[in-house]
């Protein structure tokens, strides 16, 4: 599949793959470090296909889970780099999203990250982060962000996770924060629940100024800003004393989370669409949940 995008799709990849790497260890050192008995877990990564309808080669990644550590109870962090042609129903989604060119050429490239984390103590917020690039023959763009979803929300965990982000935004732009939180405010909003599930991050979808290199660069810092707007909430409240009662509010708020990606999450349907490994598409899913 040459298209003279091999370079391009290369570097996205790589990059990809090396922030999975660093957010893994960043995690493991969570667990190494936290106070307690016992041996911290660790992730258990497997590989992932993506299913082509011919049964050839169409590509896949790494699942990396950590299940019942004493920091994270369930936390994915997944890559994957997948390539083929997009069925018809995918097909007439991209096209009802203004990518030309589908009924021509059918062909797709998408490489991306993505991570969800629920945590043991209700006090420390649940997050979720993933970005991506997506090719056709006719048109390239990237995706992501990230965005906090505690249960028991404190107000300077929310203003250190913007700020973070706001930060690593601004050198690409002072208009950039603003925008892409906006975006993160309407996509994470659950319609059904009247509510946001989270207190929002940033979030883009079908970004591409026709400027590779710059939209690059800003994916890549969009990247970059998860592990300084995560971690320290993370050591800050892990420790915290819960009650019962603190529990059952962050399972049923669980519950939100579930709902959302189940019934909207674009990712998600993406994934399961298109033949990609079913338990990597639903990592995101929380370990229990409740609804009352």
């Amino acid at each position: 599949m040459s298209d003279g995008f091999e370079a391009e799709k290369s570097q996205a990849s790589k990059w990809f793959r090396s922030l999975r790497a660093e957010i893994v260890a960043a995690f493991e050192g969570l667990e190494d470090s936290h106070q307690g008995k016992g041996e911290p877990r660790r992730f258990e990564v497997s590989e992932t296909k993506r299913a082509a309808p011919d049964g050839g080669d169409a590509g896949g990644g790494l699942m990396s889970v950590m299940r019942g550590g004493r920091v994270f109870e369930k936390v994915g962090v997944n890559v994957s780099t997948v390539y083929g042609e997009l069925g018809e129903a995918a097909q007439k989604a991209m096209a009802a999203r203004g990518v030309p060119g589908m009924a021509d050429d059918p062909r797709f490239w998408a490489s991306g990250i993505s991570l969800v984390a629920h945590m043991q103590n209700p006090h420390v917020p649940a997050v979720h982060m993933n970005t991506r690039m997506f090719w056709t023959p006719h048109a390239w763009w990237f995706g992501g962000g990230s965005d906090l979803n505690p249960c028991i929300e404190y107000d300077d965990d929310t203003a250190h996770f913007h700020a973070t982000q706001k930060a690593h935004l601004d050198p690409h732009g002072s208009d950039h924060y603003p925008k892409l939180k906006a975006w993160a405010d309407e996509y994470f909003f659950i319609p059904h629940r009247h509510r946001a599930r989270g207190v929002g991050g940033i979030f883009m979808d079908d970004y591409c100024t026709g400027d590779w290199e710059a939209d690059f660069k800003l994916t890549k810092d969009i990247g970059r800003a998860f592990l300084p707007a995560y971690v320290p909430l993370v050591e800050k409240r892990r420790d915290t004393q819960w009650t019962e009662a603190d529990k059952e509010t962050q399972l049923v708020h669980r519950g939100l989370y579930a709902e959302y990606n189940l019934v909207y999450d674009r990712g998600t349907k993406f994934g399961l669409a298109t033949g990609h490994d079913a338990n990597a598409v639903l990592m995101s899913l929380p370990p229990l949940a409740k609804w009352v």
